[in-house]
């Protein structure tokens, strides 16, 4: 509602009345009756401001900042400075110039800062994560919509969340207290669909022992969900628009007409404008469906969404009973990367899998499977202390000589023999020189070889070549 307050009422009355033909209601309030309180009651209140002999414009303005101003006159023009101040319209009126200016003023309410937050609360949405422009809008075209009993057609890629879309246009529309009924027109053979949607009598075909309600019987009262219309064969095209344009129907086999007192929410990847200039997908079925479109946006269109979306698909595997991971933020960033043309559900899919390889640890860039890889980052492999290091080296030369008891002399002797290694001696030795020297000696082979190619010399050992160069430093083994 517009509301002009102007102590010249000529002006004033002639405004209001050229407003109300072009389909604007307006009221023409007198300075002495005006209150702010006035406006609480009005829905997304738009004010017109002109003369004033008490009021002062600006302080006025100033005390109401979610309501937008227009003002009138070009005495009034330095008040064009405060921020809900829209702009500013002189005598004589020009249409094209006023309705432009009262379009900005319903973008100024539709965007307010408090109302964008409510709008976008995701505790309103239910499943719809993000923060990005692109989900914003999405949740503004739903709440748009699901007031209405428009059909609604959500397009987008396979795997972004259509059916999440249409749920939330269900919720949060006056039908939320009725059935929310999904089908998936691709999963069910052609010659089933019709029985599928509208039901069948006791008979109708072979094989119907008894009388079945459709989907669209199971969604009256609610809301019935088409997945993939693309995939719809044409001769079921023809019987869906005659639903969608009389709004009943009869059960296969049946003569009896039943209403239809559902609303049809369709979804597909597919281009139907492409189809349908192939022949493939009916143009007045396009049409009826195509009332109100809503373009669920790719996963890559916003990316900036992929830590908000981790933590919901985290959230739903701790509630399933699985263990959970977390994400560095370079591994996010790696993420974000990713083109993802399996989008959402491609993400789901990673989320579950490092759950289960790395259940209650932090995932890095380097844990991630090779194709989500976009940042360059060094593997951390940990240097150990030598008591470590020396402790492995025993248990794996001593890890096989316990398996078999028969013949053990006869069969260590041999063993020993072979690998050149000697017998213990009966008054023992001591272990940890005696390691020492085999290092040694490895090490300096190896050096020998690669005439003390450090990095050639480390990778026959199966060492790191920052380790070597630290062993050949502890036993002085440089090249003299």
């Amino acid at each position: 509602m517009i509301t002009i307050l102007d102590n010249n009422n000529n002006r004033a009355a002639g405004l209001a009345a050229a407003l109300s033909f072009v389909g604007q209601p307006a009221q023409v309030i007198a300075e002495s009756e005006f209150s702010p309180e006035l406006l609480n009651n009005l829905q997304e209140p738009v004010v017109i401001l002109g003369a004033l002999s008490q009021l002062n414009h600006e302080a006025l303005i100033k005390s109401l900042p979610a309501v937008p101003f227009l003002l009138i006159g070009e005495t009034l023009r330095p008040l064009l400075s405060l921020a809900n101040v829209i702009g500013l319209i002189t005598e004589p009126f020009s249409q094209e110039v006023t309705m432009q200016l009262l379009h900005d003023c319903q973008q100024y309410q539709r965007m307010l800062p408090g109302k964008s937050t409510q709008l976008n609360d995701a505790k309103s949405f239910d499943g719809l994560v993000g923060d990005t422009k692109a989900v914003k809008e999405v949740r503004f075209l739903i709440s748009q919509v699901a007031k209405t009993d428009a059909n609604v057609l959500i397009l987008g890629e396979s795997g972004t969340g259509k059916e999440v879309v249409a749920r939330n246009v269900h919720l949060l529309s006056n039908r939320n207290s009725g059935p929310f009924v999904p089908v998936n027109c691709g999963a069910i053979p052609g010659e089933l669909l019709e029985s599928e949607l509208f039901g069948h009598e006791k008979g109708a075909f072979t094989g119907a022992i008894s009388a079945r309600k459709g989907r669209f019987e199971l969604a009256q009262g609610g809301t019935l969900f088409l997945d993939e219309i693309g995939d719809m064969p044409l001769q079921m095209q023809v019987k869906l628009l005659r639903v969608l344009q009389e709004r009943s129907y009869e059960r296969v086999g049946g003569t009896k007409p039943i209403q239809a007192d559902v609303r049809v929410i369709a979804a597909t990847h597919r281009n139907l404008e492409t189809m349908i200039e192939e022949g493939k997908f009916r143009e007045d079925l396009f049409y009826r469906l195509n009332v109100f479109p809503i373009e669920n946006p790719s996963l890559r269109e916003r990316a900036d969404d992929i830590p908000l979306l981790l933590k919901e698909l985290l959230r739903r595997v701790a509630e399933q009973g699985g263990s959970t991971v977390k994400f560095t933020d370079r591994a996010i960033d790696s993420l974000k990367a990713h083109s993802w043309p399996g989008n959402i559900r491609e993400l789901a899919n990673l989320v579950e899998r490092m759950a289960i390889m790395f259940p209650e640890k932090v995932v890095d860039v380097t844990d991630l499977p090779g194709k989500y890889r976009y940042i360059e980052v060094e593997a951390y492999e940990p240097e150990y202390p030598e008591e470590l290091l020396e402790k492995d080296v025993f248990n794996e030369l001593f890890s096989d000589g316990f398996s078999d008891f028969e013949d053990e002399e006869e069969t260590l002797e041999q063993g020993n023999a072979e690998s050149g290694l000697g017998l213990l001696p009966d008054e023992g030795i001591e272990l940890k020189e005696y390691l020492a020297e085999m290092e040694i000696s490895l090490i300096t082979q190896a050096l020998e070889r690669y005439d003390y190619v450090v990095a050639r010399a480390a990778e026959i050992l199966g060492v790191r070549r920052t380790t070597l160069v630290e062993k050949m430093k502890k036993y002085n083994l440089n090249r003299d």
